[in-house]
């Protein structure tokens, strides 16, 4: 009792677990999955005159959905490449 254990310093990347994931992987995991759902619902209504008449003819789902998809892919890549960055400190 007379000793106390003395703590250590540590870095925030040293304390982290080897379990901890990059919230980006799960953003662009939920952004690719609605942009490719969105994609193709605007593909499969594509010859659909009557659901695109409000949009001045434009195919808003496919865009919409193309621009999703697009942003959840650089979500996934950059949250890769910071997993990789902590898995290489934790080394």
């Amino acid at each position: 009792m007379a000793k106390k254990a003395k703590l250590q310093m540590t870095s925030p990347a040293a304390a982290r677990g080897p379990n901890e994931v990059d919230a980006r992987i799960a953003v662009g995991m939920f952004f690719t999955l609605s942009g490719t759902i969105l994609s193709a619902f605007g593909v499969s209504t594509r010859d659909n005159a009557d659901v695109y008449a409000k949009s001045l003819g434009i195919d808003v789902n496919l865009w919409w959905g193309l621009g999703l998809l697009g942003f959840g892919i650089v979500m996934l890549a950059l949250g890769r490449r910071g997993q990789m960055k902590l898995e290489q400190r934790g080394r």
